[in-house]
């Protein structure tokens, strides 16, 4: 019997576990918390066909100063945390020019137009489809110059991708979004992004789904990955026991630098902190809505309006620091009656960036039958289900759809 031990229950673990098993595994999913409770539960809830270009860091000086100096509200960071980001960052940097984020994006576009029909496909098995709205989203621009820079890109990207948008007025983004207060120089309507109405519930619905259909969760944390003297086996030592499987897929994260340091396998991330809360709001939009010059989206949701914000440049085990929540909160009052807020504290959770943007999808250097799926940067929960797919047709040995080549771990 083909088997498999799966770390990682975000979007792209649980995807991956589902794959493995529609391919006739036999397939152990591991994770020290429910499914969909970690980086997976706080995004803002995008599937986002449209984002073909993968977030490159700002290279002009205006931006760079902006950053440095904290008036911008994309990035934040602290100046005695840099040391530890300088590595990834500097190359986060070299990627993002001009000609080299233009070749990786188009690798990145191609796994994007995989995400909405491989979603599609879990969302109708899983009985989801009362968490997703296929309407779009929209970007806000307060200013009339950043309005005119925002539809040039806009005209770029559907000429490369035949990406699908419309402009609209502050008056057309007004009558439409009744919610809104204020709609700055106008905004962009994405057409072909999904919203969900509940990130972390879609995970727990996809991992239902796992379960359903004969896998194993196990609410675990791992304490040892080896391979067996054999090497025929992998050996997961968990709190929850000893679990065995001819194959091993880390899909944790964050978490998965911590984890292949043992098996001397090093990947230095960009570690992005994000941060989200609820707002109790008297009249909610109607589409999650991107205020670009503020850096944070806002999402209606199941548990209220929801702020997500840009990144905060951390290190692990920092404390949280809302600046950029508080910030943004201050923004959003702004543009509609945002309401109170209804946690008491704030969700936070860290993204894991490559420094060239991609994800890493396939075999581990040097470790038979380990395999990789993580790196997703902000899209992990859009590109969970077709980085699942890529992997599991590599480790099934067939022609996958996608080229795998610029997300292979030897990069």
């Amino acid at each position: 019997m083909k088997t498999a031990i799966v770390l990682g229950a975000g979007m792209v673990g649980v995807a991956t576990a589902l794959d493995l098993q529609d391919r006739g595994f036999k397939v152990t999913l591991v994770d020290r918390r429910p499914p969909g409770r970690e980086t997976s539960f706080g995004n803002a809830g995008i599937i986002q066909s449209e984002s073909v270009e993968p977030y490159a860091m700002p290279r002009g000086i205006r931006e760079l100063f902006d950053i440095a100096t904290g008036r911008s509200n994309d990035v934040v960071y602290a100046l005695r945390e840099l040391p530890g980001h300088l590595g990834p960052l500097l190359r986060y940097w070299w990627h993002s020019e001009k000609g080299r984020h233009r070749a990786i994006s188009t690798s990145y576009a191609s796994l994007i137009a995989q995400a909405a029909g491989t979603h599609d496909q879990l969302i109708r098995r899983a009985g989801a489809d009362n968490l997703i709205q296929r309407s779009g989203y929209r970007t806000l621009y307060r200013s009339t110059a950043k309005f005119e820079e925002g539809l040039r890109k806009a005209e770029e990207i559907r000429a490369a991708f035949g990406t699908k948008f419309r402009a609209l007025t502050a008056d057309e983004t007004l009558a439409e979004e009744p919610g809104l207060t204020s709609a700055g120089a106008g905004a962009i309507h994405w057409a072909e992004p999904w919203t969900v109405a509940s990130p972390g519930d879609l995970v727990s619905a996809y991992a239902a789904l796992f379960e359903r259909e004969g896998g194993t969760f196990v609410e675990a944390s791992v304490e040892e990955l080896r391979q067996s003297v054999s090497g025929e086996e992998w050996l997961v030592r968990t709190s929850a026991g000893l679990l065995n499987a001819r194959h091993v897929v880390i899909a944790l994260g964050v978490w998965a630098s911590g984890a292949l340091k043992p098996l001397g396998l090093n990947f230095p991330m960009v570690l992005k902190r994000g941060y989200h809360a609820h707002y109790a709001s008297p009249r909610p939009l109607g589409h999650t809505t991107m205020d670009t010059e503020n850096g944070y989206v806002l999402a209606p949701m199941r548990a209220g309006t929801r702020i997500t914000t840009g990144a905060h440049l951390t290190l692990p085990g920092k404390p949280p620091v809302y600046r950029q929540l508080e910030r943004a909160e201050r923004a959003a009052g702004e543009l509609m009656a945002l309401g109170d807020r209804v946690e008491d504290t704030p969700w936070s959770g860290t993204r894991p960036c490559m420094p060239d943007m991609l994800p890493v999808i396939g075999p581990a250097p040097r470790h038979r039958n380990l395999w990789l799926n993580f790196g997703h940067g902000h899209q992990g929960f859009t590109l969970g289900p077709a980085s699942a797919k890529l992997l599991g047709a590599l480790i099934e040995g067939v022609r996958p759809a996608v080229e795998p080549s610029p997300f292979r771990a030897d990069r």
